[in-house]
């Protein structure tokens, strides 16, 4: 089993308001860690009087940020992407400790955020605005602005890479940053803020509060939070991006999912065993790109059979992760358990899996596969959030694409085939905004940015890559004419 050190003493997060840590005035939070059951860390909840002040400080520090050339804040970014690839061990350890993935996942994690911070390096070269003469003596130019203090809620299941999706880029472009993580896995988020107080970033650049549902309302009712990124579950980022839009603000909330992957019975039994099976178990299903839904167009029990001796390796503790609480536990036991009463076959029954040993206090679940699960039941439409893949059988691909084009949500779509035309098919129709060929967890790479459709998002553009630009700023267009010319138009 990968090592998890589970800590004797128990771990602080405290809030990060003006550059210092301080103690919310609210109740106190325990943190679990899913490996052991036992309580790891503890925070207390910043109350509203602190929120106001922790904002009130950011946009102070903000006018001086924004001012700041882009070349100097990008000094910082590197300096911060330096001490995290030294500090990968240390922080990784302790995502997989609150959050409950494998060590590999956790750094896996740390690593896709780097590359956006990257990006977000890269931006004083790649984002240099823009300037032409429209007409004899007369420029026009955009320049890009930071909106001021900007405001982002994140969910436990990457408690480092979900940030970090925001945090280089915001802050790169002259925002202050107001951060509420996740009251289950708030400790990933002392040591980031640790991490870039060390890199040089001025105080009250980054705020951290933590706190619950009270918290986050009270930041985006703030009259200086100019805009909201949320990541979690659909029904919370229709609820924030409603709020926030009401009160006049940019949101962009990113949402649930029921992904769906097509089968076809052309698909090479290796690639598609791993790709699928690897899908639904890593990071124990909590994701919003995990393949829930397999489509099985034909005869593909060949396929099926690798998935199956795949996702049966996947051994507790070593190759997959614990779930986040002991009440989702509950709650996909009983998932399955409904699905058998539906009719549903278990091919492989995860709460059977061994535990690992001297864990037997987490929480457990390993993958599990169902089959013949019916179109209108609730393992075919409820996003379920943990190892489970239910497989509907169809007789052909548009049947396929119907069923998956009927999702409400529209996150990831994948298809399994040897066939460049049906894949393209595939690609073409599916309802989603990331769609894979022969990739279980299609997930874009920088520059290209992540972001699905349907009730996956709310708002507009994505949130990392260059679509994300425009989001976090504003672009000011400034027209210049200097002198009198002799020839001139309606331009001029």
């Amino acid at each position: 089993m990968s090592v998890i050190e589970i800590p004797k003493e128990v771990m602080d997060a405290p809030n990060f308001i003006g550059g210092e840590w301080v103690v919310g005035d609210g109740e106190v939070i325990d943190i679990y860690s899913p490996y052991s059951g036992s309580i790891v860390g503890r925070t207390n909840i910043a109350t509203s009087k602190q929120i106001d002040v922790a904002i009130a400080k950011a946009k102070e520090a903000q006018v001086v940020w924004g001012q700041t050339p882009i070349k100097d804040r990008t000094k910082v970014m590197f300096n911060f992407r330096e001490i995290l690839l030294r500090d990968i061990d240390k922080i990784a350890q302790v995502v997989s400790l609150e959050n409950g993935k494998i060590l590999s996942e956790s750094k896996a994690g740390i690593m896709k955020g780097i590359e956006v911070l990257e990006y977000a390096i890269s931006l004083q070269n790649l984002d240099a605005g823009a300037k032409m003469e429209v007409s004899r003596g007369v420029f026009c130019e955009y320049r890009r602005e930071a909106l001021g203090v900007v405001a982002s809620i994140t969910p436990f299941n990457f408690p480092a890479m979900v940030p970090m999706w925001t945090i280089p880029i915001a802050i790169t472009l002259g925002n202050s940053y107001v951060w509420k993580p996740s009251e289950k896995t708030p400790l990933t988020a002392t040591l980031l803020g640790k991490a870039l107080a060390e890199a040089g970033l001025p105080a009250g650049v980054l705020t951290i509060l933590n706190g619950t549902a009270d918290c986050v309302n009270s930041i985006i009712d703030n009259a200086d939070i100019k805009a909201v990124g949320f990541v979690g579950s659909s029904k919370i980022a229709k609820l924030v991006y409603a709020r926030a839009t009401a009160l006049g603000k940019r949101a962009l909330c990113l949402g649930g999912a029921k992904n769906h992957i097509i089968l076809l019975p052309d698909a090479d039994p290796e690639m598609a065993g791993v790709g699928i099976a690897d899908s639904f178990t890593g990071c124990a299903g909590q994701r919003c790109m995990a393949a829930s839904v397999l489509l099985a167009v034909g005869e593909v029990d060949k396929q099926i059979e690798s998935i199956i001796e795949r996702a049966k390796s996947t051994s507790l503790g070593d190759k997959m992760g614990a779930i986040i609480t002991k009440e989702q536990v509950e709650f996909l036991n009983g998932a399955i358990k409904k699905a058998e009463k539906d009719g549903a076959k278990i091919l492989l029954d995860g709460r059977k899996a061994t535990k690992p040993e001297g864990l037997g206090e987490g929480f457990w679940l390993g993958p599990t596969i169902l089959d013949g699960v019916k179109e209108d039941s609730e393992a075919s439409k409820l996003e379920l959030f943990g190892p489970i893949m239910s497989i509907i059988r169809c007789s052909n691909i548009s049947e396929a694409l119907k069923i998956e084009n009927a999702n409400d949500y529209g996150n990831a779509a994948s298809v399994f085939t040897s066939s460049g035309a049906l894949a393209e098919v595939v690609a073409k129709n599916a309802s989603a905004g990331m769609v894979g060929i022969n990739i279980g967890v299609p997930v874009p790479r920088e520059p290209f940015s992540f972001g699905g459709i349907n009730d996956s998002k709310f708002g507009h553009g994505d949130i990392t890559g260059e679509n994300s630009l425009n989001f976090w700023s504003h672009n000011k267009k400034v027209t210049t004419k200097w002198q009198m010319q002799n020839d001139h138009n309606w331009m001029s």
